[in-house]
Order: C-alpha cells, then structure tokens, then sequence
C-alpha cells in the first residue's frame, strides 16, 4: 500500500510548513488528486487517519479535490475527458495525446493555526 507512504510525505510537508510558520497545529489540509495519478483515495483516507495520530494534523480536516483527466490530441488539437494512460481521440481517433489534467497528486493547501 504505497498511499502510506504517500501519506506520511503529506504530513510532512504540512508539519514543515506548521513548523516554519511557528504554528502549533494544522487545522485543514487540501489536496488535489487525480483520477488518473495512481492514487487509491480510500486507502489514503485510511492512511492518514492512522499515521496523524500524535502529530499537529491531528484534529485537522482533510478536503480531497478529485480532479478529472482530461487530455489534448496533439493531430487535431480537441480535448475530451480520459478515462485510462491510451486515449484514442474521439474526433480523429489518433493516439497521439497528453494530458492536460487528472495526475495531480499535491497538497493545495495547509491552514495552520
């Protein structure tokens, strides 16, 4: 389960954060994932829950944004949603496309207090 380790790298960017501000608890932690980041957002929920216990996030909120991936044909130029890593245009049907959206994993926002 690497959403553990994805936890723990979390708090330890709010805890800096906290720390460089001289706060003594984070209140509310913000994230932005994306469906397509490889992230499972139950086992993060559940990750955190656990490895918060006796740090300043622990009574803190944790508001995850899911962000939806979208993706850009690099032929015809349309963007439409994607739903896996090969999305063949639905205009041109080519697989020449990126990704405009949806591999986030980063934390948005930290409120301290």
């Amino acid at each position: 389960m690497h959403e553990m380790s994805i936890a723990l790298g979390i708090i330890d960017v709010a805890t800096q954060q906290a720390r460089k501000e001289n706060a003594s608890k984070v209140t509310e932690l913000e994230l932005d994932i994306g469906t397509m980041s490889g992230v499972e957002v139950s086992a993060l929920n559940f990750a955190l829950e656990i490895a918060i216990v006796d740090t300043p996030l622990e009574c803190s909120k944790v508001k995850i944004n899911h962000i939806k991936a979208r993706s850009e044909c690099l032929e015809c130029g349309h963007v439409f949603d994607a739903d896996s890593y090969i999305n063949p245009c639905p205009e041109c049907n080519e697989l020449n496309t990126k990704f405009l959206s949806g591999k986030e994993l980063q934390v948005k926002s930290i409120t301290i207090e």
